[in-house]
């Protein structure tokens, strides 16, 4: 039996030592955020970032640009123990995977320029708009 959130939490404490200075309220709430995240991304091999920006934003009172750019330098390290439990127990299309992260690559290079240059009550629609049709689309898939 799997137990992919393990190496994931750990990962998530380790980077929250970086937070020792913050308010002790916000370091009370770094954790258990985390915890989510990283069972979201090791369960659904992808996903902790639609749980993340909400949080940060919510829980944490980041900005929306600062949420959006922390989202992805957690989600990089998560992703990558993810995938490699992923690729042990599962029969991965390694053509695929080379197809998607060279589109991935540019669609992230172009995303990140955009990330400045969007107001952030944009972003925040885009998101949500983003998540809705994710969400609607898994429903009737």
């Amino acid at each position: 039996m799997k137990f992919v959130p393990v190496p994931i939490i750990c990962i998530n404490y380790a980077a929250s030592a970086h937070y020792k200075r913050m308010k002790n309220e916000n370091s009370k709430k770094i954790i258990p955020i985390g915890l989510v995240v990283g069972l979201a991304n090791g369960l659904f091999g992808a996903g902790g970032g639609t749980l993340l920006v909400p949080a940060l934003q919510k829980f944490l009172k980041l900005d929306t640009h600062k949420s959006h750019a922390t989202a992805l330098a957690v989600i990089l390290p998560l992703s990558v123990i993810s995938a490699f439990i992923y690729i042990w127990g599962v029969d991965v299309d390694w053509k695929v995977v080379m197809l998607v992260s060279a589109g991935g690559v540019c669609g992230g290079v172009i995303g990140a320029k955009l990330l400045n240059k969007l107001a952030g009550w944009w972003l925040n629609i885009l998101f949500g708009l983003f998540l809705a049709v994710g969400s609607v689309r898994m429903l009737f898939a």
